[in-house]
Protein backbone atom coordinates (compact mmCIF):
# COMPACT_ATOMS: atom_id res chain seq x y z
CA UNK A 1 0.00 0.00 0.00
CA UNK A 2 1.35 3.56 -0.42
CA UNK A 3 1.52 5.88 1.88
CA UNK A 4 -0.32 8.97 1.64
CA UNK A 5 1.61 12.67 2.42
CA UNK A 6 0.85 16.02 3.23
CA UNK A 7 -2.93 17.10 3.16
CA UNK A 8 -3.36 16.77 6.36
CA UNK A 9 -6.30 18.60 6.33
CA UNK A 10 -8.17 17.02 4.12
CA UNK A 11 -7.09 13.78 4.85
CA UNK A 12 -8.81 14.67 8.90
CA UNK A 13 -11.74 15.38 7.19
CA UNK A 14 -12.63 12.38 5.45
CA UNK A 15 -11.75 10.38 8.38
CA UNK A 16 -13.89 13.27 10.94
CA UNK A 17 -17.24 11.75 8.47
CA UNK A 18 -15.98 8.20 8.27
CA UNK A 19 -16.29 8.31 12.02
CA UNK A 20 -19.38 10.26 12.33
CA UNK A 21 -21.65 7.60 10.49
CA UNK A 22 -23.26 10.42 8.44
CA UNK A 23 -20.80 9.95 5.42
CA UNK A 24 -21.68 12.17 2.39
CA UNK A 25 -22.78 10.15 -1.01
CA UNK A 26 -20.40 12.61 -3.15
CA UNK A 27 -16.97 13.74 -2.82
CA UNK A 28 -15.24 16.17 -5.36
CA UNK A 29 -11.34 16.05 -4.13
CA UNK A 30 -9.96 19.38 -5.97
CA UNK A 31 -6.01 20.50 -6.23
CA UNK A 32 -3.56 20.30 -8.33
CA UNK A 33 -2.64 17.54 -10.61
CA UNK A 34 0.07 14.83 -9.08
CA UNK A 35 -0.15 16.13 -5.68
CA UNK A 36 -2.08 12.67 -4.59
CA UNK A 37 -5.68 12.87 -4.78
CA UNK A 38 -6.52 10.23 -6.69
CA UNK A 39 -4.07 7.84 -4.43
CA UNK A 40 -6.45 9.23 -1.77
CA UNK A 41 -9.54 8.51 -3.50
CA UNK A 42 -8.43 4.20 -4.15
CA UNK A 43 -7.40 4.17 -0.26
CA UNK A 44 -10.38 5.75 0.61
CA UNK A 45 -12.93 3.55 -1.11
CA UNK A 46 -11.04 0.62 0.25
CA UNK A 47 -11.29 1.71 3.86
CA UNK A 48 -14.86 2.50 3.00
CA UNK A 49 -15.22 -1.03 1.14
CA UNK A 50 -13.19 -3.02 4.46
CA UNK A 51 -15.45 -0.80 7.16
CA UNK A 52 -18.33 -1.75 5.34
CA UNK A 53 -17.39 -5.88 4.86
CA UNK A 54 -16.03 -5.80 8.61
CA UNK A 55 -12.79 -6.66 7.18
CA UNK A 56 -10.35 -5.49 10.06
CA UNK A 57 -6.83 -4.49 8.06
CA UNK A 58 -8.29 -4.50 5.11
CA UNK A 59 -6.29 -6.97 3.62
CA UNK A 60 -9.03 -9.00 1.78
CA UNK A 61 -10.30 -5.87 0.28
CA UNK A 62 -6.96 -4.33 -1.20
CA UNK A 63 -6.63 -7.84 -2.90
CA UNK A 64 -9.81 -7.77 -4.79
CA UNK A 65 -9.84 -4.28 -5.81
CA UNK A 66 -6.39 -5.00 -7.01
CA UNK A 67 -7.61 -8.02 -8.59
CA UNK A 68 -10.30 -5.93 -10.25
CA UNK A 69 -12.66 -8.29 -9.15
CA UNK A 70 -14.52 -6.89 -5.88
CA UNK A 71 -17.91 -6.70 -7.07
CA UNK A 72 -18.64 -3.38 -5.01
CA UNK A 73 -16.28 -0.96 -6.45
CA UNK A 74 -16.08 0.54 -9.50
CA UNK A 75 -13.59 2.75 -11.24
CA UNK A 76 -13.59 5.16 -14.48
CA UNK A 77 -11.47 6.35 -15.97
CA UNK A 78 -9.99 6.85 -19.65
CA UNK A 79 -9.39 3.56 -21.32
CA UNK A 80 -6.43 2.42 -23.23
CA UNK A 81 -6.79 2.30 -27.10
CA UNK A 82 -4.33 1.27 -30.26
CA UNK A 83 -3.72 3.88 -31.73
CA UNK A 84 -1.96 3.80 -35.65
CA UNK A 85 0.15 0.71 -33.78
CA UNK A 86 0.77 2.55 -30.06
CA UNK A 87 -1.24 2.27 -27.10
CA UNK A 88 -2.81 5.56 -25.99
CA UNK A 89 -5.40 6.86 -23.85
CA UNK A 90 -8.53 7.69 -25.19
CA UNK A 91 -9.50 11.30 -25.18
CA UNK A 92 -12.53 10.95 -22.46
CA UNK A 93 -14.75 8.90 -20.14
CA UNK A 94 -17.23 7.93 -22.70
CA UNK A 95 -21.37 8.15 -21.76
CA UNK A 96 -20.71 3.86 -22.43
CA UNK A 97 -18.84 3.95 -19.40
CA UNK A 98 -21.17 5.58 -17.15
CA UNK A 99 -24.24 4.06 -18.46
CA UNK A 100 -22.29 0.62 -17.57
CA UNK A 101 -23.12 1.26 -14.06
CA UNK A 102 -26.48 1.24 -14.09
CA UNK A 103 -26.88 -2.51 -14.21
CA UNK A 104 -24.77 -2.09 -10.61
CA UNK A 105 -27.25 0.29 -8.96
CA UNK A 106 -30.07 -1.95 -9.73
CA UNK A 107 -28.44 -4.52 -6.88
CA UNK A 108 -27.75 -4.05 -3.53
CA UNK A 109 -24.12 -3.82 -2.78
CA UNK A 110 -22.61 -7.65 -2.51
CA UNK A 111 -20.17 -8.02 0.48
CA UNK A 112 -21.91 -4.97 3.07
CA UNK A 113 -24.46 -2.24 3.07
CA UNK A 114 -21.45 0.35 0.62
CA UNK A 115 -20.35 0.76 -2.73
CA UNK A 116 -17.82 2.98 -3.90
CA UNK A 117 -17.68 4.95 -7.47
CA UNK A 118 -14.26 6.18 -8.35
CA UNK A 119 -13.62 8.48 -10.71
CA UNK A 120 -10.39 9.39 -11.87
CA UNK A 121 -10.62 12.45 -13.18
CA UNK A 122 -14.28 13.61 -13.44
CA UNK A 123 -12.62 16.26 -15.77
CA UNK A 124 -11.80 13.99 -18.47
CA UNK A 125 -16.57 12.89 -18.56
CA UNK A 126 -17.51 14.16 -21.89
CA UNK A 127 -20.69 16.22 -21.49
CA UNK A 128 -23.40 13.64 -22.37
CA UNK A 129 -21.39 11.32 -19.42
CA UNK A 130 -21.37 13.90 -16.86
CA UNK A 131 -25.63 14.84 -17.47
CA UNK A 132 -25.65 10.72 -16.99
CA UNK A 133 -23.78 10.46 -13.56
CA UNK A 134 -25.53 13.82 -12.33
CA UNK A 135 -28.76 11.69 -12.02
CA UNK A 136 -27.28 9.11 -10.13
CA UNK A 137 -25.69 12.39 -7.78
CA UNK A 138 -29.66 13.40 -7.68
CA UNK A 139 -30.52 10.29 -6.56
CA UNK A 140 -27.95 8.43 -5.32
CA UNK A 141 -28.17 4.99 -5.03
CA UNK A 142 -28.82 3.01 -1.72
CA UNK A 143 -24.98 2.68 -0.14
CA UNK A 144 -22.95 4.30 -2.67
CA UNK A 145 -20.33 6.65 -2.42
CA UNK A 146 -18.69 8.58 -5.16
CA UNK A 147 -15.75 9.94 -4.84
CA UNK A 148 -14.75 12.26 -8.05
CA UNK A 149 -11.06 13.16 -8.55
CA UNK A 150 -10.76 16.64 -10.59
CA UNK A 151 -7.46 19.05 -11.30
CA UNK A 152 -10.07 21.87 -12.47
CA UNK A 153 -13.48 22.22 -10.53
CA UNK A 154 -14.73 25.06 -12.28
CA UNK A 155 -15.22 23.25 -15.51
CA UNK A 156 -17.69 21.34 -14.05
CA UNK A 157 -20.88 21.49 -14.37
CA UNK A 158 -22.30 23.29 -11.33
CA UNK A 159 -24.89 21.50 -10.40
CA UNK A 160 -22.40 18.25 -10.34
CA UNK A 161 -19.95 20.49 -7.64
CA UNK A 162 -23.48 21.38 -5.67
CA UNK A 163 -24.00 17.80 -5.04
CA UNK A 164 -20.50 16.96 -4.11
CA UNK A 165 -18.68 17.61 -0.67
CA UNK A 166 -15.21 19.04 -1.63
CA UNK A 167 -12.09 18.29 -0.15
CA UNK A 168 -9.19 20.60 -1.23
CA UNK A 169 -6.05 19.18 -1.76
CA UNK A 170 -2.42 21.44 -2.46
CA UNK A 171 1.00 20.84 -3.36
CA UNK A 172 3.38 19.04 -1.34
CA UNK A 173 6.43 20.51 0.21
CA UNK A 174 9.96 19.02 -0.60
CA UNK A 175 10.47 16.55 2.02
CA UNK A 176 7.42 15.01 1.29
CA UNK A 177 7.90 14.72 -2.57
CA UNK A 178 11.24 13.30 -1.29
CA UNK A 179 9.65 10.65 0.64
CA UNK A 180 7.16 9.65 -1.84
CA UNK A 181 9.51 9.39 -5.11
CA UNK A 182 12.00 7.52 -1.93
CA UNK A 183 9.00 5.44 -1.68
CA UNK A 184 7.85 5.04 -5.76
CA UNK A 185 11.11 4.66 -7.32
CA UNK A 186 13.57 3.64 -5.24
CA UNK A 187 16.17 3.42 -7.80
CA UNK A 188 16.52 7.12 -8.29
CA UNK A 189 19.72 8.87 -6.78
CA UNK A 190 21.49 12.06 -6.46
CA UNK A 191 21.06 14.46 -9.46
CA UNK A 192 18.53 12.72 -10.53
CA UNK A 193 16.48 12.64 -7.89
CA UNK A 194 16.88 16.27 -7.06
CA UNK A 195 15.97 17.30 -10.64
CA UNK A 196 12.48 15.40 -10.46
CA UNK A 197 11.96 16.96 -6.91
CA UNK A 198 12.37 20.56 -8.61
CA UNK A 199 10.30 19.36 -12.13
CA UNK A 200 7.24 18.49 -9.61
CA UNK A 201 7.27 21.47 -7.44
CA UNK A 202 5.17 19.64 -5.38
CA UNK A 203 3.36 17.33 -7.44
CA UNK A 204 5.04 13.95 -6.73
CA UNK A 205 2.81 12.51 -9.17
CA UNK A 206 4.16 14.99 -11.87
CA UNK A 207 8.06 14.49 -11.35
CA UNK A 208 7.07 10.17 -11.16
CA UNK A 209 5.69 11.13 -15.18
CA UNK A 210 9.93 12.05 -15.96
CA UNK A 211 11.00 8.72 -13.69
CA UNK A 212 13.89 7.02 -16.15
CA UNK A 213 13.65 9.73 -18.58
CA UNK A 214 17.19 11.23 -17.56
CA UNK A 215 15.67 14.79 -17.06
CA UNK A 216 18.84 15.73 -15.14
CA UNK A 217 20.66 15.50 -18.32
CA UNK A 218 18.77 17.15 -20.45
CA UNK A 219 18.11 19.57 -17.34
CA UNK A 220 22.38 19.76 -17.70
CA UNK A 221 22.18 20.30 -21.37
CA UNK A 222 19.41 23.50 -20.88
CA UNK A 223 21.68 24.98 -18.18
CA UNK A 224 24.60 24.72 -20.71
CA UNK A 225 22.95 26.39 -23.25
CA UNK A 226 21.47 29.43 -20.91
CA UNK A 227 24.98 29.99 -19.73
CA UNK A 228 27.02 30.33 -23.00
CA UNK A 229 24.03 30.99 -25.32
CA UNK A 230 25.50 28.46 -27.56
CA UNK A 231 26.72 30.53 -30.57
CA UNK A 232 27.96 27.92 -32.62
CA UNK A 233 24.82 26.49 -32.22
CA UNK A 234 26.47 22.56 -31.43
CA UNK A 235 25.32 22.44 -28.31
CA UNK A 236 21.36 23.03 -29.45
CA UNK A 237 22.14 20.54 -32.64
CA UNK A 238 23.69 17.67 -30.23
CA UNK A 239 20.59 17.37 -27.81
CA UNK A 240 18.38 17.69 -30.63
CA UNK A 241 20.11 14.72 -32.26
CA UNK A 242 19.53 13.07 -28.94
CA UNK A 243 16.11 13.65 -28.87
CA UNK A 244 14.66 13.33 -32.03
CA UNK A 245 14.63 9.52 -32.74
CA UNK A 246 11.77 7.07 -32.29
CA UNK A 247 13.31 5.77 -28.56
CA UNK A 248 13.65 8.85 -27.63
CA UNK A 249 10.09 9.74 -27.83
CA UNK A 250 9.47 9.91 -24.15
CA UNK A 251 12.58 11.91 -23.81
CA UNK A 252 11.40 14.30 -26.40
CA UNK A 253 7.78 14.62 -24.65
CA UNK A 254 9.72 15.50 -20.96
CA UNK A 255 11.53 18.24 -22.85
CA UNK A 256 8.68 19.99 -24.05
CA UNK A 257 7.19 20.16 -20.55
CA UNK A 258 10.65 21.35 -19.18
CA UNK A 259 11.92 23.63 -21.67
CA UNK A 260 9.15 26.40 -20.76
CA UNK A 261 9.35 25.86 -16.82
CA UNK A 262 13.48 25.87 -17.08
CA UNK A 263 12.65 29.14 -18.89
CA UNK A 264 10.39 30.61 -16.10
CA UNK A 265 12.51 29.28 -13.02
CA UNK A 266 15.29 31.72 -14.63
CA UNK A 267 12.66 34.95 -14.28
CA UNK A 268 13.05 35.12 -10.80
CA UNK A 269 16.17 37.46 -9.83
CA UNK A 270 15.99 39.31 -13.18
CA UNK A 271 15.07 42.85 -13.84
CA UNK A 272 14.74 45.73 -16.39
CA UNK A 273 15.55 44.44 -19.67
CA UNK A 274 16.76 40.88 -18.30
CA UNK A 275 12.99 40.11 -16.89
CA UNK A 276 11.42 41.03 -20.27
CA UNK A 277 13.68 38.76 -21.89
CA UNK A 278 13.00 36.02 -19.79
CA UNK A 279 9.09 36.54 -19.59
CA UNK A 280 8.91 36.72 -23.64
CA UNK A 281 11.23 33.76 -24.10
CA UNK A 282 8.90 31.68 -21.74
CA UNK A 283 5.85 32.57 -23.79
CA UNK A 284 7.48 31.91 -26.78
CA UNK A 285 8.47 28.11 -25.68
CA UNK A 286 5.03 27.91 -24.10
CA UNK A 287 3.72 28.76 -28.01
CA UNK A 288 6.52 26.39 -29.36
CA UNK A 289 5.52 23.36 -27.46
CA UNK A 290 1.97 23.38 -28.04
CA UNK A 291 2.17 24.10 -31.65
CA UNK A 292 4.68 20.65 -31.49
CA UNK A 293 2.03 18.59 -29.85
CA UNK A 294 -1.06 19.84 -31.82
CA UNK A 295 0.59 19.50 -35.25
CA UNK A 296 3.18 16.83 -34.71
CA UNK A 297 6.12 18.98 -35.66
CA UNK A 298 9.21 17.38 -35.77
CA UNK A 299 11.28 16.57 -33.24
CA UNK A 300 14.55 17.66 -33.97
CA UNK A 301 13.92 21.04 -35.30
CA UNK A 302 11.38 21.21 -32.36
CA UNK A 303 13.93 20.44 -30.08
CA UNK A 304 16.59 23.12 -31.93
CA UNK A 305 14.03 25.83 -32.02
CA UNK A 306 13.09 25.65 -28.06
CA UNK A 307 16.97 25.73 -27.36
CA UNK A 308 17.64 28.40 -29.26
CA UNK A 309 14.74 30.16 -27.09
CA UNK A 310 16.36 29.19 -24.04
CA UNK A 311 19.86 30.41 -25.29
CA UNK A 312 18.24 34.29 -25.05
CA UNK A 313 18.91 33.67 -21.10
CA UNK A 314 22.50 33.98 -21.53
CA UNK A 315 24.15 37.45 -19.33
CA UNK A 316 25.50 39.73 -21.69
Amino acid sequence: MTSLRGNAPARAAFDAAMASGALHHAWLLTGPQGVGKGTFAREAAARLLAQSAGDEGGARTRALIEAGSHPDYRELARLAKEERGETRLARSITIAQVRALQPLFATTPSLGPRRVIVIDAIDDLEREGANALLKSLEEPPPGTVFLLVSHAPGRLLPTIRSRCRALRFGLLDESDVREVLRERAPELRGDELDTLIRAGAGAPGRALRYAGLELAAIDNALAAIARSGDRSNAERARLAKALSTKAAQPRYEAFLDRAPEFIASHAPGRAGEELRVALDAYEEAQGIAGAARRLSLDAGATVFELAGVVARLARM
